[in-house]
């Protein structure tokens, strides 16, 4: 993974669990700044979009993080553009709208980036017809534009099966990649937090068939490129052209930060969900900035 050195002000950012530094550069709604405490460097000025994650960042299995949907909707009232960009396979835009209101949160199914919308894309591109899905039973209404059931797939598309895995499952795409199909995943996260700790996530599965077969599996979702280009390209309409201010914000190290700087955008890390303090000082990632939870965002924005 990235191997980007701490140094100086950036590594004194994960000092403290919410802290900002005291003279950090906003952007009010009058256009107001202040400068920076880190040598002038803008921090929280002129962002100008925010992607949220999902899970581990806006709810975890116990519900929304506490102030979470308060503080989005305060984004919203102040205008600023907003997606909510998943890994998530279990679950089609449609039940992650349902979800995400039952926690309080008004937010359209079109407003929801998934790695499945972008792997359908992706297939439909290249002419994909038949696909053998390893992915959730909710996940197929997304998929419905396919042949799932036909005998020699072009594709084999995997998703997290959390407790659904079996060796049958597994060895059933293993043969079908063996045979010629593409192995396509719909992300490669290596675990995430569930209710009584870590679990794995579809990653380490991913891992396994590429290793078997000898294959190179495409990854639609984070921390591909080609997803945060088509969740900052969903944005055009409000006014957004391009990475420049927009910011991911997440739980993930690899997916949310790594993948969204990679992609040119700023990434945020929240110390919620999968987050874990001994895991970020050794990754050798470097989170933009480190801020408790997507509870604090409103505030960030308001300061100046």
């Amino acid at each position: 993974m990235g191997c980007a050195a701490r140094g100086g002000s950036r590594a004194a950012s994960r000092s403290g669990s919410t802290e900002l530094h005291a003279g950090a550069m906003f952007r009010s709604s009058s256009g107001q700044e202040s400068l920076s405490a880190e040598g002038g460097r803008p921090d929280v000025s002129s962002v100008r979009a925010f992607l949220l994650d999902l899970d581990g960042t806006c709810y975890g299995e116990a519900g929304a993080v506490p102030g979470a949907a308060a503080a989005i909707a305060d984004l919203r009232r102040r205008g600023v553009p907003l997606r909510f960009v998943t890994n998530t396979t279990r679950r089609s835009r449609r039940l992650l709208a349902e979800r995400l209101a039952g926690y309080g949160f008004a937010v359209r199914p079109e407003e929801i980036v998934t790695t499945v919308m972008a792997a359908v894309a992706l297939l439909q591109e290249r002419g994909v017809r038949r696909v053998a899905p390893l992915v959730a039973d909710a996940t197929l209404e997304d998929l419905a534009a396919f042949d799932l059931a036909g005998e020699r797939p072009e594709v084999v598309l995997v998703g997290d099966l959390g407790d659904a895995w079996t060796f049958e499952r597994m060895n059933r795409g293993f043969r079908h990649l063996m045979e010629g199909a593409e192995l396509v995943c719909l992300q490669r996260d290596r675990y995430w937090q569930q209710g009584d700790g870590l679990a794995l996530d579809a990653g380490p599965f991913v891992a396994a068939l590429e290793y078997a077969t000898g294959k190179r599996a495409t990854v639609t979702g984070k921390p591909s490129p080609a997803f945060y280009s088509a969740a900052v390209a969903s944005l055009r309409a409000e006014g957004v052209v391009g990475p420049e201010g927009v910011v991911m914000v997440g739980d993930d190290l690899w997916g949310d930060i790594q993948g969204a700087q990679g992609a040119g955008l700023r990434a945020w890390l929240v110390r919620t969900g999968k987050f874990r303090e001994d895991v970020y000082a050794t990754s050798g990632i470097v989170a933009d900035r480190v801020i408790g939870s997507v509870a604090e965002l409103s505030a960030l924005i308001q300061q100046a």
